[in-house]
Formats: structure tokens, sequence, C-alpha cells
């Protein structure tokens, strides 16, 4: 029984995601911050998955968590338009790092 406990974690954490990614989701701030905070761990903590990413597609993520971490730091006032854009450079900077 010790899987279960991960599982279901590994399960919320998988519903956050998805919440953030969806267009219809209102995203916010702290949904933000939380998602760079995750792509963050996976990078830190070396995981597996970080790890079968090939070199380019490390770039283009990197790059997204950048545009993504800018955008926070400069944003003003919230738009429909700019938080699709986070939400694509959210989705790009975790490519590869989530499983279905």
């Amino acid at each position: 029984m010790k899987e279960l406990p991960n599982r279901t974690f590994q399960d919320q954490t998988k519903r956050k995601i998805d919440q953030i990614l969806d267009p219809t989701y209102p995203l916010s701030r702290d949904d933000v911050v939380w998602m760079l905070g995750y792509i963050t761990k996976k990078v830190a903590d070396a995981d597996p998955a970080v790890l079968e990413l090939s070199q380019p597609r490390l770039m283009k993520n990197f790059h997204a968590y950048a545009e993504a971490a800018m955008a926070l730091l400069h944003r003003r006032a919230s738009s429909e338009q700019e938080a699709e854009r986070l939400r694509d450079w959210l989705r790009e900077a975790s490519h590869g790092l989530h499983r279905d």
C-alpha cells in the first residue's frame, strides 16, 4: 500500500497541470508560479523525464520557461490574450515533463 499516497499525489499533480493548461480555466498568478515551481523541481531533481529530452527540446523548454517567468515579472493588467500566451509558454516549458 506504499504506492497509494504517491499515486494520489501524482494524480493530483496531473489534475493541477491539466487545469492550468485548460484554455477555459481562468489562469492566476499563483497558477503560473506553481507551474514554474513544478518545472524547476523536475529539472533540479534530474527527473528521468528531463533526462530523456533532447538538447534542442530542452532549449525550447528553457526558452518558454524564461518567457513565462519574465511575463510574470512584468505583468500589468491581466487580459485573456496575455493569459493564453502564458498558458502556451507553460505548455511548451513543461513539454515532456509530465506523463498522461
